[in-house]
């Protein structure tokens, strides 16, 4: 039974890399596809693409996917489609202007942004260590930053400050969809959760982008195409179904810091494809942003534990 228990919980650890690992392509693939198409397009065909695999998903397995209450669709369906329609718009910014590896560590001050928002809304305890390691991310994501290369991403015709907004939005976006989470999770279920926010998504990314007077553009060509679902097949439904894979085995803070992998693979992989380098003072903050966030996790997870009897 030991083993099995030991077997089950590697196999966790497994799953969640395997999802950090996944989420890590989302700069690089999203990069490739600069040169054939908008990059405000990218993220509304990323979404719609995930939304309808989990929909085919829901009608042959799990038809109660489409049931909700009007609290439900208002709360999760629409306002967390904003935050969807949010991160998806300002992502793709942030790669486009400071590169896979920038992106990726300013999108990782969302755990600071949490922190920030649980104390004024729920009341959390904001504690000396959470404000040490707050302050580590932060200064890990200047030296990422400012050491750090969008090379491969100049069709996308993004500036710096551009990208530095955008990475702050799909932050304050990833933040307050966590903050959701917490409780639209408990009462309708992760997968529910996620598929009512991705139908919002859709919509609200549509008409954003309609009233911007830059609607969707159809992928131009078969690699446009192939690029799309890439990316939705990998960092939208592996990356998830991996993840939640993965909390089922283990506990929810080793899940997370396993995850943290993913912008060290997005850099890596821009690194390798597109030459996007790091100076040594980027890869130091880089590891400063992954070590605080995994630090901070893990803590969370400590505190969690029942004290030994």
């Amino acid at each position: 039974m030991t083993e099995s228990k030991s077997a089950n919980r590697v196999v966790g650890y497994l799953f969640a890399l395997g999802a950090g690992a996944t989420w890590g392509t989302t700069g690089p693939l999203s990069t490739g596809l600069y040169d054939l198409m908008p990059a405000t397009s990218i993220g509304f065909w990323r979404v719609l693409i995930g939304t309808v695999a989990l929909a085919v998903w829901g009608i042959l397995f799990r038809r109660d996917l489409f049931r909700a209450d009007r609290r439900g669709w208002l709360l999760v369906g629409l306002g967390g489609g904003a935050m969807v329609a949010l991160f998806e718009i300002a992502y793709q910014f942030a790669i486009g202007g400071v590169g896979v590896a920038g992106a990726a560590a300013l999108l990782y001050t969302a755990p600071v942004i949490v922190a920030v928002l649980a104390r004024v809304i729920l009341k959390e305890a904001l504690t000396p260590t959470r404000v040490a390691l707050a302050v580590s991310v932060m200064v890990g994501v200047a030296l990422t930053v400012t050491g750090g290369s969008n090379a491969g991403a100049e069709a996308a015709r993004m500036g710096a400050s551009a990208g530095i907004a955008g990475g702050l939005l799909s932050a304050l976006s990833y933040a307050l969809t966590s903050l959701m989470g917490r409780y639209a999770a408990p009462r309708y279920g992760v997968v529910k959760v996620l598929f009512l926010e991705a139908i919002g998504g859709v919509l609200l990314i549509w008409i954003a982008l309609a009233i911007w007077g830059r609607p969707p553009h159809l992928p131009p060509s078969p690699a446009a195409w192939h690029g799309l679902l890439g990316l939705a097949a990998g960092s939208v439904i592996a990356a998830n179904l991996l993840f939640f894979g993965a909390m089922k085995r283990i506990e929810a803070a080793p899940a997370s810091v396993a995850a943290t992998i993913e912008p060290v693979v997005g850099a890596l992989l821009a690194l390798l494809l597109f030459s996007q380098r790091l100076t040594v003072l980027g890869w130091l903050g880089l590891l400063m942003v992954v070590g605080g966030v995994a630090a901070g996790y893990m803590l969370e997870g400590l505190k969690k534990d029942p004290e030994p009897a």
